[in-house]
């Protein structure tokens, strides 16, 4: 078996992975992401105990449990090419060996649920509800630099998409990723489902203009018309398609949970959305304390 090369796995002096600044043994399996760094504390604050408290640049771990289950939340900030390096360190930490800098030959797999804020792309749902992604759509063509991505796509639904919403061929070719069904039937049981369309930035990519006019001045209205096998696509983030694009290929379970603060076609927004964001750690933690 090749050795992963120092310029590959970067390994602190300390011991610790590059960007998340933890050591083997300092993440849980059951993780919770979330964009910000100031909800790590809203989430932390529900543990029994904080055994650890990591924080590099953006990246915010807090470790502890709830009565015997350990969790850990982290912040990945803001979009999927921080998903890129925060999935493939955490799958590191527990499936690399960093002394012999070799893939571990017994398969560790992690629960991962993203708690995150969206906008609605259809009018019929109300803003400070939430939603558990069934599939991300990926419009930022991360998942395509993975030589084995097309086993981490569903090729029938993406072909539908890009047919559907006559996609611009010189935007980044989209890719449709499934979540987890076992976390979509349990910790994602409470809340509606939808398809979530995953963009690379938050304004032309959203379709907003402020003083730069979009390439496709019709994308949200084509992605709510989207509709095929019972699925539409229910909000618009920054991270879902990457998330279940490499959770699969890396054979981990992922799930998107999102506040709907915003609803686009509706031009509404909560007013004071923390009261939802509180609920939905409630509800999350809660299922999460359920799973084996």
């Amino acid at each position: 078996m090749a050795t992963i090369g120092a310029s590959e796995l970067l390994i602190n002096p300390d011991g610790s992975i590059y960007h998340l600044r933890l050591k083997p043994g300092e993440l849980a399996q059951d993780i919770i992401i979330v964009g910000d760094p100031g909800r790590v504390a809203a989430v932390s604050a529900k543990f029994d105990r904080i055994e650890l408290t990591r924080q590099n640049r953006e990246i915010l771990t807090h470790t502890g449990t709830i009565g015997n289950k350990r969790i850990s939340v982290l912040s990945t900030g803001m979009g999927t090419d921080n998903i890129d390096i925060v999935i493939n360190e955490m799958d590191a930490l527990f499936n690399i060996d960093f002394e012999l800098r070799e893939p571990k030959l017994k398969h560790t797999a992690l629960n991962i649920i993203r708690l995150g804020t969206s906008g609605a792309l259809q009018a019929d749902i109300p803003v400070e509800t939430a939603i558990a992604s069934t599939h991300g759509i990926g419009l930022d063509g991360m998942l395509y630099y993975y030589r084995d991505s097309h086993l981490a796509i569903d090729k029938e639904l993406t072909e539908e998409f890009i047919r559907q919403t006559d996609w611009d061929s010189t935007l980044p070719t989209p890719y449709v990723a499934a979540a987890s069904e076992s976390l979509l039937n349990t910790v994602g049981r409470r809340f509606g489902k939808g398809m979530t369309a995953t963009a690379p930035g938050f304004y032309g990519p959203q379709g907003r203009e402020l003083r730069l006019k979009t390439t496709h001045p019709d994308l949200n209205g084509a992605l709510a018309r989207f509709s095929y096998g019972g699925h539409r696509i229910a909000n618009f983030e920054m991270e879902t398609s990457a998330l279940y694009g490499l959770g699969n290929l890396l054979e981990h379970n992922t799930l998107t949970v999102c506040a709907i603060i915003a609803n686009r076609p509706a031009r509404t927004a909560s007013k004071d959305y923390h009261p939802v964001i509180e609920k939905l750690i409630n509800d999350i933690l809660e299922e999460l304390l359920l799973l084996s």
